[in-house]
């Protein structure tokens, strides 16, 4: 009975008209900075942190949560329509969801991103409102260990989720590693692979990157086919799916829920790592998996589903313990702070109205972004009616503001620039960047965990098998490297990659 209890005080607090209105204003903003890649929602809520000082606590966060898991809901658009990830966690959603647009098919696609991310926001949640304390004990068990083998585990299944060449794919994920390492490093403060530039001491950012190997490379690769694409650019159905998408895109949207709800109350997983996972368990369950990185509706229903679902547990940790799982969650604790709130348990307690109306705001923000979303769903879909040679430009000069904005700066323009030839040249040998950025990302997190789970252990590399879940994950990941090996398996996995 608590629990009702809690939740109609959280729906008294979330329906007055001043939090209604900023949670509306934040899910309008989130969906905006998802659509327009480059801002992210790191950098929106940073530069909107000092204007929450005129505002109510309850409302000030109310807002600042809709821009976070409004993000994801317009992240998926630019990703789908134009290969353009708008979010970190939209780059899976590319690989499928831009393939559907090119068989004219962008409606079913937003359309099922979109049913996908209320779903799994609403779940989550509920997720949130039940069981956030109990869930809250399971990141206890994450230790630097536990994370580095859960980030061995992705990183070998971003091989499997690869297709084409398994020696390809590693390569791939070698160079991201690589890549990640640019920078200062946090323990000796030294500068490595940064050639004497200054821009290179903070390492590569990642929206320079993503920009580059797709947004660049593709325009690069649209443009060598000197109008071939013209006809999807035209070819639009329906946005209304099948009988056939609606049974294969149920089970996924509901495995991606599940798996993002228990991958957001990690921290360093978040939304990222919730989609590349929930990506490769379609791809190994599906019976379509030959249609995978050809348009496969579930490509785009379980990842989406994932990111929104991680979106919103994600808060767990943040609310119950003090401890922000990620760069958006650090900034929540910021606008906390800012209002004398002391971010953990005791929130819960002293301050009820705004952790109850919090939770509340997410499902009525959930509401009004999939009102707000499937209406536009028309508009969006007549940006592939442009023809392409008047819309490249503005890509690319769209493209180029969003990696400026960043941190203004044009040294970031000029990497996108170079990570688009590499991203072209990548296309032309067969390579996927999905892995790419992966190990990119999982990089510089696999590094810290390592180098800490051995301070811990004074130097024994034995903690990474001596602890019970480090070892049930390195298992895994043994298991699936293995699997994937075997002749059986690896002649199944070519013949459903064969290239048309």
């Amino acid at each position: 009975m608590d629990l009702f209890s809690n939740l109609a005080l959280g729906f008294d607090t979330a329906f007055t008209l001043q939090n209604m209105f900023y949670c509306f204003l934040g899910c309008i903003l989130g969906t905006l900075i998802g659509v327009l890649p480059g801002l992210g929602p790191i950098a929106t809520i940073a530069m909107l942190l000092p204007a929450t000082y005129a505002l109510p606590p309850t409302a000030a966060l109310i807002m600042l949560a809709g821009i976070y898991y409004g993000s994801q809901y317009g992240g998926s658009t630019t990703a789908i329509l134009l290969n353009i990830p708008g979010e970190t966690s939209s780059v899976v959603t590319a690989i499928d969801g831009y393939q559907m647009a090119r068989n004219g098919r962008a409606g079913v696609a937003l359309f099922t991103a979109g049913m996908g991310s209320f779903f799994a926001g609403c779940v989550a949640t509920l997720v949130l409102a039940a069981f956030a304390k109990p869930l809250s004990q399971m990141a206890f068990q994450f230790g630097s260990a536990e994370y580095f083998s859960l980030m061995v585990l992705g990183l070998i299944g971003a091989v499997v989720l690869a297709s084409g060449s398994l020696i390809k794919a590693i390569g791939m994920i070698v160079l991201g590693l690589l890549l990640g390492l640019i920078g200062t490093d946090v323990n000796s403060g030294v500068s490595r692979y940064a050639f004497d530039l200054p821009e290179l001491n903070d390492g590569i950012g990642f929206v320079a990157v993503a920009m580059g190997v797709f947004g660049f490379a593709e325009i690069m690769t649209n443009l060598e086919k000197k109008g071939q694409d013209e006809g999807f650019l035209n070819k639009m159905s329906t946005m209304i799916p099948t009988k056939t998408d609606v049974k294969r895109m149920v089970p996924a949207i509901l495995r991606g829920t599940v798996i993002g709800s228990i991958l957001g109350i990690l921290p360093g997983g978040g939304a990222a790592l919730a989609s590349f996972g929930a990506y490769s368990v379609e791809k190994k369950t599906s019976k379509y998996s030959h249609e995978f990185g050809k348009g496969a509706i579930e490509g785009v229903a379980g990842p989406e589903s994932a990111n929104n679902a991680a979106a919103q547990t994600s808060f767990i940790p943040l609310l119950t313990l003090g401890i922000p799982p990620n760069a958006v969650m650090a900034l929540m604790v910021g606008a906390m702070t800012i209002h004398e709130i002391q971010p953990g348990p005791m929130v819960m307690t002293s301050n009820p109205a705004l952790f109850w109306g919090l939770i509340a705001s997410m499902w009525i923000g959930n509401m009004m972004l999939i009102v707000l979303n499937l209406p536009l769903i028309g508009v969006w879909v007549q940006l592939l009616k442009i023809p392409y040679r008047y819309m490249y430009p503005a890509i690319l000069v769209f493209c180029c503001i969003g990696v400026y904005t960043v941190n203004n700066t044009v040294f970031d323009v000029y990497i996108t620039a170079a990570f688009g030839i590499a991203g072209y040249l990548f296309t032309k040998l067969g390579c996927e960047p999905a892995p790419l950025l992966l190990g990119f990302i999982l990089g510089p997190m696999m590094e810290e965990h390592f180098l800490r789970a051995l301070l811990l252990s004074r130097g024994d590399l034995s903690t990474f098998v001596t602890r019970p879940l480090s070892l049930s994950l390195l298992i895994a990941a043994a298991l699936l490297v293995v699997a994937v090996t075997l002749p059986a398996v690896k002649k199944t996995r070519e013949d459903a990659f064969i290239e048309e």
